[in-house]
């Protein structure tokens, strides 16, 4: 299986709570290929969200990224908040976060694994 083949439309999927997201944490998976690891969804975090401290720096064995739509994040770790228009791409084992979003943030969140593995 791979993602679907999809031309431009509005996007009409539910937003859900992902398993293990903390309160006020929604997504909306635009396209999944679960047998290859690849996952295209918007992520939103209501304002106020509170912050993934308990959760640590996040790593993944997996390319992730990260397009901010709108709203903004703050990185603890790094002591910096990121505004919409900013990008991240981080390679499998980058350390990231922990994060709050004061005022809410929207999220294009791009996942793939390694070439090579899979």
């Amino acid at each position: 299986m791979s993602k679907p083949e999809l031309e431009f439309h509005l996007p009409d999927g539910r937003w859900n709570t992902p398993a293990g997201a903390g309160p006020g944490v929604e997504e909306r998976v635009l396209a999944d290929d679960p047998e290859r690891g690849c996952r295209t969804a918007l992520v939103r975090w209501a304002p106020g969200t509170t912050d993934t401290s308990a959760q640590g720096v996040a790593r993944h064995d997996f390319w992730e990224e990260v397009y901010l739509v709108e709203g903004t994040l703050h990185d603890l770790t790094l002591g910096r908040t990121f505004t919409a228009g900013m990008y991240a791409c981080r390679p499998p084992g980058m350390p990231h976060g922990p994060w709050t979003s004061q005022d809410g943030v929207t999220m294009l969140v791009i996942t793939y694994p390694e070439p090579g593995r899979r």
